[in-house]
């Protein structure tokens, strides 16, 4: 059977950036339930079908693939989200859209939110993450901004906060709720559906 052209054509660097991503996919999972400070190659090698010389050869450390893994998810994480209020055509319509897609971000993926969380805190004290940290965390501001900015359009309202803040608010409501939710809250997700919803329209004249 030969190969597609397609396939063919791929490049020696698109095969390492494949099997990266392969690996970084079955590490994710580890990572999410142990967290960043439980966790080393070994550790995911032990909980995965590939060897730790595998893991080691595609990644330098820990450091690496655990950003890689993070940015990976918050990227999918900020595309589907981005989907789901793009089709909101009022503004009500964009407000409920907004909690409702926090909301089934927080009760489908709460361990990859806590994960993104533990990596942002060890930043703090690790200077290798701050970078990575600092644009997946531009990434998730220009996300949230683009919901302000549409609210805006379809009101013809602005905005009395910068996109900074806004971002800070929202992040503050998810955190709260994350931790509520993983402390076994039954309120939680439905609360953080709430107020997101109203949170928007707070942020306006």
């Amino acid at each position: 059977m030969t190969s597609s052209p397609a396939h063919a054509r791929r490049s020696p660097a698109d095969k390492f950036e494949d099997r990266r991503r392969e690996l970084a996919d079955a590490a994710l999972v580890t990572l999410a339930d142990l967290g960043y400070a439980r966790t080393s190659l070994r550790t995911i090698a032990e909980n995965t079908s590939f060897s730790h010389g595998v893991l080691h050869y595609y990644f330098r450390d820990k450091v690496e693939l655990i950003t890689y893994c993070v940015q990976r998810y918050k990227a999918a994480c900020v595309q589907r989200y981005d989907g789901v209020v793009s089709a909101a055509d009022t503004a009500e319509g964009l407000a409920t859209a907004c909690g409702e897609g926090l909301a089934a971000t927080l009760r489908e993926d709460a361990l990859l939110h806590r994960l993104w969380y533990d990596l942002r805190s060890q930043a703090l004290f690790e200077p290798a993450f701050r970078a990575e940290v600092a644009e997946i965390d531009d990434a998730l501001q220009a996300m949230i901004w683009r919901v302000v900015s549409g609210y805006a359009e379809l009101t013809g309202r602005a905005p009395t906060v910068s996109p900074s803040f806004a971002y800070a608010l929202f992040d503050g409501v998810f955190g709260q709720a994350l931790a509520r939710h993983l402390d076994g809250s039954d309120a939680a997700v439905d609360d953080l559906r709430a107020n997101a919803r109203d949170l928007l329209p707070r942020l306006f004249t």
